[in-house]
């Protein structure tokens, strides 16, 4: 497996520096560096507490993770987000909580109750809770060039739902 070095400033003691969860995984764990709380249909900007150094010809993408998404009704609101190799600033995940206000509960990012003085539908991201996932991406720059004629394809100009069902 390839292996490149990134680099990583703790922008606050108390954030932790990204992991693999298993020694093949093409995702790292991102954690939240602080509580917070969002209400349904509120977006968060849920913090790091990290900047990183993505080397030239790289971006670093911001994913959900399975787990989160299939316990709960947290989803990356820009998904995926890319952090430029050229960002040096802190990195944090917009999470939208799509649950309506009629639910009945509060809920951690496992999607367990818990009980609390929040508005139902809310969740409780705790410090250190894992919350997104960064995948290394190698990434190509184009080089654009003005032309008159496009290649011909059997698909053509057909657009959205165009190659089937």
């Amino acid at each position: 497996m390839k292996r490149i070095d990134v680099r990583v400033k703790k922008l606050d003691e108390d954030a932790i520096i990204p992991t693999y969860e298993s020694q093949a995984a093409a995702g790292f764990d991102l954690y939240a560096l602080e509580d917070v709380v969002i209400r349904p249909g509120e977006t968060k900007l849920v913090r790091s507490g990290l900047a990183f150094e993505i080397p030239e010809g790289y971006e670093m993408q911001v994913r959900p993770r399975s787990g989160l998404s299939k316990k709960t009704k947290l989803r990356i609101s820009n998904s995926p987000g890319t952090i430029d190799a050229d960002y040096r600033g802190e990195v944090g995940i917009l999470l939208d909580n799509l649950h309506s206000s009629e639910a009945s509960s509060v809920y951690n990012t496992s999607g367990k109750v818990i009980e609390g003085l929040h508005d139902k539908g809310s969740y409780v991201i705790a410090k250190h809770d894992r919350i997104a996932q960064g995948v290394l991406q190698e990434v190509p720059q184009a080089n654009f060039i003005e032309a008159d004629d496009l290649s011909s394809t059997s698909r053509g100009s057909g657009g959205f739902g165009s190659t089937g069902q």
